[in-house]
């Protein structure tokens, strides 16, 4: 069939879910058997969330095919187990960048370049390319920020004028939020009013309404909301707090979600979604009894979505072992050897974070040290990993100056270097090394083992890598480079066998993990951690 799009706005604040509704509907959708696909445009000038402090805008995600995107193309990955790609997150910057190169070819013939048409025409471009290769019935687009926001027009502007030129073909769901007053021990729905009459106000008139609350509403008050905001009754949907993002899905289609887009939309469904794999999860979910605790060591853990992929592959992984995830958030900086005994000797599992930079990185060689000598279950990730190098060769190999030439570029031992094809490039913006690559790992390998194969595509994002010089001393002193790009050797995997768990990825594993297909090597990081908790529980009873 023709593809068929669905816009989703947000009002009154920001952070209400519009990532985890776009998900969870099309999460819906597939399971349908429709081909769906999510794309964020995000009112932001940066031209990706790349070069953002992860304290601005939360983790920087990557794409297969080495694109750094919003957060919550994540969520659209774990929710639909469908990759996602450049194409799927467009920000303003993008959106101006490409328009200025085109004048600056001469493509507008010499006209005044104007917001309308030329930025709006610009945003419809990207919200049709999705349709235009035919492999998706329905492109589900999220738009950021806040309707009223200035930096949202332009791409309101483009929605309007795709839903004039193609009704028939396209909706609108917007998200809104209805307070609770505690004081007044009432609901109140004219914040919920006056977003839709701001949006109203450029055009647009919403299909359905999505009301996020604290509290259940009554159905007159829903009554209420759709007289006034001009939506049918029935296409009121509310979506209370969850105990679990991953219940969301089956809520909205509790409230027929998917079949009043599909309504809106003029397509019959054949049939009712398949959630048969997703009720599983959350049986998983449900029944889980016992705890696995994990300490992640990182320097952003006061913003937890710095690690919003990581937090989910784990949760994912725990759920999988029937153990509910504990997940304790380390501050690196603050991490030291008289205080590491206290901080992790309660663990039955650490990650050691990824992350760019000095700070906070004597506190990760503190915690791995600790961690290798206690022989806890250990999991270096990017950074992470490098840091395990560094501690190894400071601690085992002897050498005491050895550093990555990232934190001390005149080190004598610089068993961590800047990558051959890195060092002639200023430029800051997705200039790393991007996106899923191969990896062979050596037969017999923990790492191996845990994927259950010998070759596996991961994502990466990094300047630095492990310096071969340094390999045959690392092996011989007990660390085993497992795993390798096949064309450029170099050295993607860690670890050491003697212990119970002991595993570094220069690669992202937490960016493939999903609902429905987690990531192996975290499943097996938990599996060890559960080991070895049941083996601290045996010891204590006896």
């Amino acid at each position: 069939m023709k593809p068929k799009y669905i816009f989703v706005t947000g009002g009154v604040v920001s952070s209400l879910g519009k990532g985890i509704i776009s998900s969870s509907l099309a999460c819906l959708l597939k399971a349908r058997g429709y081909r769906v696909t999510i794309q964020k445009f995000d009112p932001y000038i940066n031209i990706d969330p790349g070069t953002l402090n992860p304290y601005e805008h939360g983790e920087c995600y990557v794409t297969v095919d080495g694109h750094e995107a919003d957060l919550d193309l994540g969520h659209y990955e774990r929710f639909t187990n469908v990759h996602t790609t450049k194409a799927n997150n467009v920000t303003t910057g993008r959106i101006y960048q490409n328009v200025i190169n085109k004048e600056r070819r001469g493509d507008y013939l010499g006209k005044t370049v104007q917001i309308i048409p030329h930025v709006t025409d610009e945003i419809k471009r990207n919200v049709m390319l999705l349709g235009k290769t035919g492999d998706f019935d329905f492109i589900i687009t999220e738009i950021g920020g806040v309707v009223g926001d200035i930096e949202s027009l332009p791409f309101l502007e483009a929605v309007r004028q795709i839903r004039w030129e193609m009704s028939e073909d396209s909706c609108c769901v917007h998200l809104t939020y209805v307070p609770y007053l505690h004081a007044a021990k009432e609901l109140k729905t004219k914040p919920t009013q006056h977003s839709v009459k701001q949006l109203q106000e450029v055009g647009i008139q919403p299909d359905v309404l999505v009301l996020r609350t604290e509290k259940d509403i009554p159905s007159d008050m829903c009554a209420k909301i759709a007289r006034f905001c001009n939506v049918a009754p029935d296409a009121v949907v509310q979506s209370a707090d969850a105990p679990t993002i991953y219940q969301v899905p089956m809520n909205m289609h509790a409230q027929h979600l998917d079949e009043i887009v599909l309504r809106a939309l003029g397509v019959e469904s054949v049939r009712e979604p398949d959630m048969a794999p997703w009720k599983k999860f959350l049986r998983h979910i449900a029944d889980a009894n016992e705890t696995v605790k994990i300490g992640l060591v990182g320097k952003y853990v006061e913003l937890q979505d710095a690690y919003k992929s990581i937090n989910e592959a784990l949760f994912q992984a725990a759920t999988y072992n029937d153990r509910k995830l504990d997940l304790v958030y380390i501050h690196s900086e603050r991490l030291t050897e008289n205080n590491v005994q206290e901080k992790l000797s309660e663990m039955d599992g650490v990650i050691i974070a990824p992350g760019f930079g000095q700070r906070g990185i004597e506190g990760k060689f503190v915690a791995l040290k600790w961690c290798r000598e206690h022989d806890i279950p250990t999991f270096g990730i990017c950074l992470g990993m490098q840091c395990m190098v560094i501690e190894f060769a400071r601690n085992v190999l002897g050498l005491a100056d050895a550093n990555s030439t990232e934190m001390d570029p005149s080190t004598p031992h610089n068993v961590i270097d800047l990558m051959e094809d890195q060092k002639l490039i200023t430029s800051m913006g997705g200039t790393m090394r991007l996106g899923a690559y191969d990896c062979v790992l050596r037969k017999g390998s923990r790492a191996a083992e845990a994927y259950g194969a010998e070759k596996v595509s991961e994502r990466h994002r990094h300047r630095f890598e492990f310096n071969h010089n340094y390999r045959d001393i690392y092996e011989q002193a007990g660390m085993k480079c497992v795993g390798e790009n096949p064309e450029t050797k170099l050295v993607e995997v860690v670890e050491i066998p003697e212990k119970r768990w002991y595993i570094g990825t220069q690669y992202h594993p937490e960016y493939s993990s999903t609902v429905l297909s987690p990531n192996p090597i975290f499943l097996d990081f938990i599996k060890a951690a559960v080991r070895y908790h049941n083996e601290k529980s045996e010891n204590s009873d006896k």
